[in-house]
């Protein structure tokens, strides 16, 4: 991958996708113990970067064919939207094979752009195995999402956009899946500036890559367990491990409490919308799973796109990981007042109840007594701490659970 075929794809994209923004932000560089900035690629056309390598190959085929044939696809969504845009705006007809699993938000906006969906398979992978199929039946192109030289040279166009905005950068955490955004990234800032390091950030549940890495060998996982759909990807891409393996410092995991976590601090703090998988780069950053201290740093949010229906599901799994929402069990009098008097003792910690579950019917209970299940929303973990100890001083034995 040389410099000057990601600088080709910049110019295939000027005035067609958005120049987007690199933000500093204070609440993240506390966390983290960088000066932390944030490349907003959730505010993309299409929302997320793939809109990036999906129109730089597909404007590649129109200059070497003319008349585009029929493209397919297969995604867990981003890559989708990006194909299906590209594909509208170039006059050709695409198909997008698209996991069971993805999200309904990225099924309907990929259908939006004009694309035929076709729904198939449990995770990417399975997803790609019925697109190769379709393609033979159908005498089509396939897009590849990452594993493709011109994918991956519009995918570099970010860095470029990057060490324009911020020439002193000292290091890029970028997230990772089949390899397409990082192995581009990297090869670009590398050729640049050697000097940046260039970070890979990967799911602990989805890790083919950071074991690939450290092993510099082709390495596939038997499955994959992840909340972040965008980069659960079994087997990563061949040409992508070799520029990964040439031009990457560093490969490190986070966990989905992390991803979590740091998805709720962006609602909170920075008012962004990001997905899971967008999310994981800078979940690295402010866990301190690598040493920042002291460095200018910017973290690739790589997409938005996520299921409204799903925002609720990883706000309380955020909740939980940091301490403000709390789930415990206590035994209690099943008499008149009782529960009164518990809800007057939550109340005056200043948490604030949830759920309630009043359980008479377990066979490990004394005649007369209740479990009393019971979810709270408290200011954080100490907050939680004196919640219990004050419901302890009053009697009640507390078992948090999980």
């Amino acid at each position: 991958m040389e410099l000057k075929d990601i600088e080709l794809a910049a110019s295939r994209l000027k005035g067609v996708i958005h120049e987007t923004p690199v933000n500093s932000s204070r609440t993240f560089s506390e966390l983290s113990g960088a000066e932390l900035f944030l490349k907003c690629e959730n505010l993309q056309k299409t929302g997320s970067f793939k809109v990036r390598g999906a129109y730089n190959k597909i404007a590649t085929l129109a200059g070497e064919q003319g008349q585009l044939p029929m493209l397919i696809a297969s995604s867990a969504g981003n890559h989708a939207q990006g194909v299906a845009y590209a594909a509208r705006a170039m006059g050709a007809q695409a198909t997008i094979v698209m996991p069971r699993t993805t999200p309904i938000a990225k099924v309907s906006a990929t259908q939006g752009y004009g694309a035929n969906v076709v729904l198939h398979g449990d995770c990417y992978d399975e997803a790609y195995a019925h697109a190769a199929k379709l393609q033979e039946e159908m005498g089509a192109l396939f897009i590849h999402p990452f594993d493709d030289p011109a994918v991956i040279a519009g995918q570099g166009t970010i860095s470029l956009e990057i060490l324009r905005a911020l020439p002193t950068v000292d290091a890029v955490l970028v997230p990772v899946g089949g390899g397409g955004l990082l192995a581009g990234m990297a090869a670009c800032i590398k050729q640049i500036n050697p000097r940046v390091r260039v970070i890979g950030v990967q799911a602990a549940g989805a890790d083919a890559m950071v074991r690939s890495f450290c092993t510099k060998q082709d390495v596939s996982c038997d499955g994959v367990a992840t909340i972040a759909d965008g980069i659960a990807v079994k087997k990563p891409g061949v040409l992508t491990s070799s520029l990964i393996w040439e031009y990457v410092d560093e490969m490190v995991t986070v966990t989905d409490d992390e991803i979590a976590s740091t998805i709720l601090l962006l609602l909170e703090r920075d008012k962004m919308v990001v997905e899971p998988a967008g999310a994981a780069a800078l979940a690295a950053a402010i866990s301190r799973v690598v040493d920042l201290g002291g460095k200018r740093v910017v973290c690739v949010l790589s997409g938005g796109n996520i299921d409204v229906s799903f925002i609720h599901r990883v706000v309380e799994k955020g909740l939980v990981t940091r301490g403000r929402q709390i789930k415990f069990r206590t035994i209690m009098r099943d008499i008149p007042g009782s529960l009164n008097t518990f809800t007057d003792i939550v109340a005056q910690c200043g948490a604030n109840i949830v759920m309630l579950q009043h359980d008479r019917m377990s066979i490990d209970l004394q005649l007369g007594d209740a479990i009393l299940h019971a979810v709270c929303e408290v200011s954080g973990r100490e907050h939680g701490k004196e919640l219990f100890q004050r419901l302890e001083e009053h009697g009640y034995q507390i078992e948090a659970e999980l």
